[in-house]
């Protein structure tokens, strides 16, 4: 995932763009930039922030740039923003993209007459230039978005700066949000793009609108125009409010931190477990934790609180060992309120499981008698194709895929069997279940139910992408 910001402004707002793009610092932990554009000449600063914090590393950035407009990201993957000089002239560009068909697009491009692309340092293609140059087959930017938006199997939402404005493109499917912001001053009207609410309200920028799927719009100093009429199917992601989003947003009307508490009231309903505490696994648990005490009644706690003077952002390293034992050293028991208490411990998902089996493994060890696992979405049956969810390289990674080829007895398992083990009533997912139980040693474990965390949301089941639940387009 990744997380993007831009303003509009008749005065230097480069301070806006800092701290705009800082807010988004939970959806990203490789890669920041900011582009500049003072009215005559282009600016940008990249940096790596895998272990340091955005504001440490842009600090001595945002004394020394200015522009009347500027865009920003907070990256998992490749470096951004860009600027590209082409027909179109000279323009700089972020994405959110997740592209499914990149070697069809690149081998197209090449039979075409592209010359080249510049590479990363992974070996593969900057998915942020190859966007820009989906824009440069066309005649202009806005043919050229358009066509980018309905080239891509995936998903895309994108900022083209140029001299005349920022260009906002939201995912044909609305996968991912794009919102505007604006703010009036004594020197005029400021507008700001955001993937997040919360980033620009702390700015003094209020709710101006929010880009519906595939809509296109330039942000200029006079205002917002729109260029591009939306799309009339949305298949926005769930898991934004599930795990991604930061609580105080809101996407399609509906606050994050208010559906986890619906989210975990609808675990306490169907649970018939008897824990002496509740407890969410910090942070991405906390929420549903509290929804499930306030319905069950059961005492919420925090067991173990996560050290934020030295692990206060999500830093993730690539290795999975590394990442493993960080998210460990991340968590300090609290022993009093683990020792000879029987838990309840809700947390976003399981993905491979390792890391829930080592905090269960840390909760025994530090005198728990009972650990109840009750994660807050479905089981992940299938691997996403739409926005990075994990950075799992294969499906089999996910601990349900490994169990159904354990029970199946065979990795090449149909569709129709795999549909068998997503049907919560069924006796396949009950065998599921109970065998992820035994491996990562739960005392018990209970999904949540894909119709109560649809119902939890609240906007339409038919508006939010289900697939890596329920393979469903």
């Amino acid at each position: 995932m990744s997380g993007l910001f831009g303003v509009v402004s008749k005065k230097n707002c480069i301070v806006d763009v800092f701290f705009g793009t800082d807010y988004h610092s939970h959806l990203g932990t490789r890669r920041a930039g900011i582009a500049m554009f003072d009215g005559e000449r282009f600016d940008r600063s990249i940096h790596n922030i895998e272990n340091t914090p955005f504001r440490t590393k842009f600090d001595k950035d945002v004394k020394e740039m200015e522009g009347i407009m500027g865009i920003g990201c907070i990256s998992d993957y490749e470096p951004q923003p860009l600027i590209i000089r082409s027909h179109h002239g000279t323009f700089a560009i972020t994405t959110i993209s997740k592209i499914n068909n990149k070697d069809e697009i690149i081998e197209e491009i090449y039979a075409n007459g592209n010359v080249h692309f510049l590479e990363m340092s992974g070996g593969e293609i900057n998915s942020t230039e190859l966007v820009a140059t989906l824009i440069n087959q066309k005649e202009n930017i806005i043919d050229g978005i358009r066509y980018a938006l309905d080239k891509i199997d995936g998903s895309l939402t994108l900022m083209v700066m140029t001299p005349k404005g920022i260009y906002v493109g939201r995912d044909n499917y609305g996968r991912t949000p794009m919102l505007i912001g604006k703010r009036t001053d004594e020197d005029g009207d400021s507008y700001c793009a955001s993937f997040e609410d919360f980033a620009y309200q702390k700015l003094d920028y209020e709710n101006f609108k929010e880009l519906a799927p595939g809509e296109i719009d330039i942000i200029t100093q006079d205002g917002v125009k729109v260029l591009s009429n939306p799309e009339t199917k949305m298949k926005i992601c769930t898991f934004l409010w599930v795990y991604y989003g930061y609580p105080s947003s809101s996407y399609e009307g509906v606050n994050v931190e208010e559906m986890r508490y619906r989210c975990g009231a609808c675990l306490a309903k169907r649970d018939d477990a008897k824990p002496d505490i509740v407890a969410g696994v910090p942070d991405s648990g906390t929420a549903h934790a509290i929804g499930y005490s306030n319905q069950s009644g059961i005492p919420f706690t925090r067991p173990f609180i996560k050290y934020t003077p030295t692990w206060s952002r999500s830093f993730m390293p690539t290795a999975q060992s590394t990442r493993n034992m960080v998210a460990k050293m991340k968590l300090i028991a609290v022993t009093d309120l683990i020792k000879d208490k029987k838990l309840l411990l809700i947390d976003d998902s399981i993905v491979r499981g390792t890391q829930l089996r080592e905090t269960t493994e840390f909760l025994y060890q530090n005198g728990a008698k009972e650990v109840h696992i009750r994660p807050a979405c479905p089981p992940l049956v299938y691997g996403c194709k739409y926005v990075n969810f994990s950075r799992s390289n294969s499906e089999m990674d996910l601990i349900t895929r490994r169990v159904i080829a354990q029970l199946e007895g065979t990795t090449d398992v149909a569709d129709e069997v795999l549909q068998k083990y997503t049907d919560p009533d069924s006796k396949e997912y009950e065998a599921m279940v109970e065998e992820i139980r035994k491996q990562l040693n739960f005392t018990s474990l209970r999904f949540n139910r894909l119709d109560d965390m649809l119902e939890s949301v609240g906007i339409g089941a038919d508006k939010l992408c289900t697939y890596c639940w329920n393979g469903k387009e």
